[in-house]
């Protein structure tokens, strides 16, 4: 829409047509001459989130771009039958009720365009309810994020066994995003998590929801940041996001977080390993895991090198020092202490206003993660692009065409189009 908009007034009401937006309202004050009217395009999209108000004068077209994002602009096409449903959600969420929150979280995590709706629908008003929580909380944040990583074998699911069952009898309610990943071959998942949490899937103050990566890269699905403020709504105070575990692209997790905490095993190579691997630059909390028995001594050796190696990266607060500690899911020793720590940071990271600046950082870079992914999947089902992939990928394949030419030539391409519909004068 940003390219309709510096073109006179008969190339925008043609390219409008050509969008792919499903509804537009216009209305011409003046019937007779348009370059004297003013015409306001409403267009409904997937989100139903924007509307486009431009002034047709005599001159030429000046503009001015609005983001409406009313409940009462989200749920102007819903039927009956639909806004029944999302109410129904909503009530039951908000209730605390755990088959509310599943099916909304299964709602979010759907790839059908018309229950992507839905869930934007649901997710404003889960998002309009939240804030009001916030405010009678004196603004401060209804829930503690934590994003647990590790190599896989680190005792990352048995660690938040022993670790929700204590949160949970202090009275707390967790909520576990298990994040497990999608084979390439086949596309599907284990979703194995939940059956090693035994104990803490029974537990009515806890929820458990493993989730497929579907080829996400950084251990956590597009719609993970979407589902942990679901969970919040549902009334749960701290939330775990449990990572695949895969080396450099898992500290995505981080920009969803308040804390990142990485779990190492105390047999995972020296702290070099951990250094080029680049995740340990993120990670508030180290814990090596599995500190008992004969792996206390090399458990102790890898703690050391750790804090040694933290000295050596570039500070990210003011207020918090990276920590290393030991700990075990087995005999228990050190998870108690670990919370302390956890509770420090919280406690430290709200008092200096860190925690709420790096919220509102998150939310912008997630916004631009969701950008990117749909401008890709826009540009690969554009007609044009379409038909040229299969011919360009078999060029690219047998050596003909170099894959940065093929890049450009489909760029070119979808830029050639853009220009024919709205050439630019």
């Amino acid at each position: 829409i940003p390219m309709l908009l510096p073109h006179p007034h008969q190339r925008f009401l043609k390219g409008l047509l050509r969008t792919p937006y499903r509804c537009y309202r216009f209305i011409f004050p003046s019937r007779t001459h348009l370059g004297s009217g003013t015409l306001c395009a409403q267009s409904f999209n997937s989100l139903g989130l924007h509307c486009i108000k431009s002034m047709l004068l005599s001159n030429g077209l000046k503009r001015k771009l609005c983001v409406q994002t009313t409940l009462k602009d989200h749920t102007e096409e819903l039927s009956d039958k639909e806004q029944r449903f999302v109410d129904k959600l909503y009530t039951g969420l908000i209730q605390g009720q755990r088959a509310c929150l599943a099916e909304a979280i299964t709602l979010v995590e759907s790839t059908h365009s018309r229950k992507k709706e839905l869930a934007q629908v649901l997710l404003q008003k889960v998002l309009v309810y939240h804030r009001e929580q916030e405010q009678l909380n004196k603004g401060k944040p209804l829930a503690f994020r934590v994003g647990l990583s590790g190599p896989p074998g680190a005792g990352k699911s048995t660690f938040i066994e022993y670790f929700g069952k204590m949160l949970t009898e202090r009275g707390h309610k967790l909520s576990v995003l298990a994040v497990d990943p999608s084979s390439c071959t086949s596309g599907g998942s284990l979703l194995g998590d939940k059956t090693r949490m035994t104990e803490l899937s029974r537990d009515m103050n806890a929820y458990i929801r493993p989730s497929p990566t579907r080829g996400t890269l950084g251990g956590v699905t597009r719609t993970t940041n979407e589902a942990i403020l679901l969970c919040e709504g549902a009334g749960y105070d701290i939330i775990l996001i449990e990572t695949v575990g895969v080396g450099q692209s898992e500290f995505a997790v981080a920009d969803m977080v308040d804390m990142f905490v990485l779990l190492l095993p105390p047999a995972g190579g020296d702290e070099l390993q951990g250094i080029k691997r680049g995740i340990i630059e993120m990670a508030d909390l180290v814990a090596v895991t599995k500190s008992d028995g004969d792996l206390i001594v090399p458990a102790r050796r890898i703690q050391a090198e750790y804090v040694s190696a933290l000295k050596l990266l570039r500070k990210r607060s003011e207020v918090w020092k990276p920590k290393v500690i030991r700990i075990s899911a087995r005999s228990g020793e050190g998870i108690s202490e670990m919370w302390d720590k956890m509770k420090e940071f919280q406690d430290l990271m709200l008092a200096s206003g860190e925690l709420t600046a790096k919220r509102q950082k998150q939310q912008k870079v997630w916004m631009w993660n969701l950008i990117q992914e749909s401008v890709l999947e826009h540009f690969r089902t554009h007609p044009v692009v379409r038909e040229q992939i299969p011919l360009l990928e078999k060029k690219v394949l047998i050596g003909a065409l170099s894959p940065g030419l093929a890049a450009d030539f489909l760029l070119k391409t979808l830029k050639a189009e853009i220009n024919k519909i709205y050439p630019i004068s």
